[in-house]
């Protein structure tokens, strides 16, 4: 009885990893390496590689000069309101990616709330490449934003009172000090917030659409690419999940190091 119920949890954990680890495999061992070398060379695949690498790099530097004050008041200061603010910047995490890519058409499509302002001054985001970066940005933001906010609780805040004494400019000690302090944690939130941006699908094609070379990123010509020619789809799928395994490694380094510093 006692050995049944030692053996019960281990198959159970068997059972889930071979249900992570066979697809993958199936995506790895679905084109040969001769294939992969020849479809890199087509438009469709370095067109939506570009794209992807160039959008989730321009995404991921906004998030990270905007959300990162942002992160940090709300790990050092208290105020009315501040539950709220911290679960709307949840909000992303838990949203169906179509919901969030309808929000941003309500929002900034010529008829939107912002879009008609913007028609004004001739600026129409949907179909253009600014709408893949505000959809990665829209998703991706709260990989980076709980990361940043982690490794700012974190910094001893005598390490600021002892800064304080030599300068009273908190801005100083906030970019001397603080920043490189938090630096570990920042890093680990940008690699995860680059790799979501990466990954991003649903809410991109609701709101930039399919334009090759201007919209489509590596998941949606994936998607698209699926009736027309499934190796060119294989390949870039191929290219995400190389690109997964690395983003994690690195993600595990970083991270034990930040274990080890404290």
């Amino acid at each position: 009885m006692n050995i049944s119920l030692k053996i019960i949890p281990i198959l159970a954990g068997i059972i889930f990893l071979v249900f992570l680890i066979i697809p993958l495999i199936a995506i790895l061992t679905s084109i040969s390496f001769f294939e992969i070398i020849e479809k890199l060379q087509t438009k469709i695949v370095q067109d939506s590689l570009k794209l992807s690498l160039m959008t989730a790099s321009i995404s991921s530097t906004l998030v990270f000069l905007f959300a990162t004050p942002l992160s940090f008041i709300l790990a050092r200061k208290d105020f009315r309101g501040k539950a709220i603010i911290d679960a709307i910047i949840d909000v992303p995490l838990i949203l169906p990616p179509a919901v969030a890519g309808l929000a941003l058409l309500l929002t900034f499509a010529p008829n939107g709330i912002l879009g008609s302002f913007l028609l004004k001054i001739g600026l129409v985001l949907p179909g253009s490449i600014w709408a893949v970066i505000l959809a990665q940005i829209f998703v991706a933001s709260p990989f980076y934003f709980r990361s940043a906010k982690a490794a700012f609780e974190s910094v001893d805040k005598r390490y600021e009172e002892n800064a304080r004494l030599l300068t009273k400019s908190e801005t100083m000690i906030f970019i001397r000090i603080i920043l490189p302090l938090s630096k570990i944690g920042l890093i680990s939130g940008m690699i995860m917030c680059w790799a979501r941006a990466l990954g991003e699908f649903g809410a991109t094609l609701m709101f930039a659409g399919n334009i090759p070379g201007v919209t489509q990123t590596m998941p949606v010509a994936i998607y698209m690419a699926m009736g027309t020619d499934i190796f060119a789809s294989n390949v870039l799928s191929v290219i995400l999940v190389i690109f997964s395994f690395l983003i994690l490694i690195i993600f595990r380094y970083i991270s034990r190091r930040w274990n080890n510093k404290f």
